[in-house]
């Protein structure tokens, strides 16, 4: 067994070694304490039979302990000084695959097809750059990506969001986007004090697994997310008020829209964030042919 990565001593000492300085603009924050790091591998309940994707592996301090755990892990780093060092830090394990690219650039279900080509059962295990999470996020779910799951540590803030319930503050269009594709559960809280550098918020791992199908079904999926997006778009507003302002030519139609709420029994005056996401596709699609017309 290797001396794990993921301590301060040994981080201090490879970044030392290799002249390495944190770029803020890369969301640059490493994970310096190995216990977190088993947590989260074994929330991804990774087998031998599992690929692992990894996004941002930094110097490798998770990617270790997905190679330990999973058949191969493929890694995307998009910071070019980190190859060498990850070339460096990696070298006991031959199942780790590097590429040199931007996740929301790369063609990841090609890299899926020839990496992983006898591998069914794919988890992505990252802990994310802040400032991009949600497009990340977003992207492996709407380009169905053949996954079992996502873990990912992230600020607890958009977790919290990610996780929420109807009629609470944190519910809003991403919560509906992300529980729309998959069921979602915080796996635990992650104190600032286990990264280096501290970033200025706590951090929370969660585990977001696939639905076989989509939990309700809507007439246009497009359309759906496009009305989630309407309804919270001023909190304070009204559905009503938010369809017609948001919608294409809501206004024109603000009749057929109340009628259509009418309909499937949705009292105009609520706000948005009292919707379930049964209620939301109704809705939609409900609304899909007054504003297609």
């Amino acid at each position: 067994m290797h001396k794990d990565i993921a301590t301060p001593m040994r981080t201090k000492e490879i970044l030392k070694k290799y002249g390495f300085s944190f770029k803020k603009s890369l969301g640059q924050n490493f994970l310096i304490d190995p216990n977190i790091l088993r947590n989260i591998t074994e929330s991804a309940g990774l087998t031998k039979e599992t690929g692992s994707i990894e996004i941002g592996p930094g110097i490798g301090a998770l990617t270790e302990h997905l190679a330990r755990s999973s058949k191969k892990v493929l890694a995307f780093e998009i910071d070019q000084r980190l190859l060498p060092i990850l070339e460096d830090t990696l070298s006991p394990y031959d199942n780790v695959k590097v590429v040199h690219q931007d996740i929301l650039k790369a063609d990841v279900q090609g890299l899926i097809e020839t990496e992983f080509k006898d591998i069914k059962d794919i988890m992505v295990v990252a802990n994310l750059p802040y400032y991009v999470t949600t497009p990340i996020i977003t992207q492996l779910l709407t380009k169905r990506l053949p996954l079992r799951g996502i873990v990912v540590m992230l600020q607890k803030e958009v977790a919290d969001r990610i996780s929420a319930k109807p009629g609470t503050k944190e519910y809003g269009s991403l919560s509906i986007a992300i529980q729309y594709y998959t069921k979602a559960e915080t796996v635990m809280v992650v104190p600032k004090t286990v990264f280096m550098p501290q970033p200025n918020v706590d951090s929370a791992v969660i585990r977001l697994t696939l639905h076989d199908e989509p939990i309700v079904n809507v007439d246009n999926e497009e359309f759906f997310f496009q009305v989630t997006r309407a309804s919270f778009a001023q909190r304070r507003k009204t559905l009503l008020n938010n369809l017609t302002s948001q919608l294409p030519n809501g206004k024109g139609v603000k009749e057929e829209i109340l009628e259509a709420l009418d309909q499937i029994g949705i009292d105009p005056g609520r706000r948005g964030e009292t919707l379930s996401i049964e209620e939301f596709a109704a809705l939609s699609n409900a609304l899909y042919p007054i504003i297609n017309k």
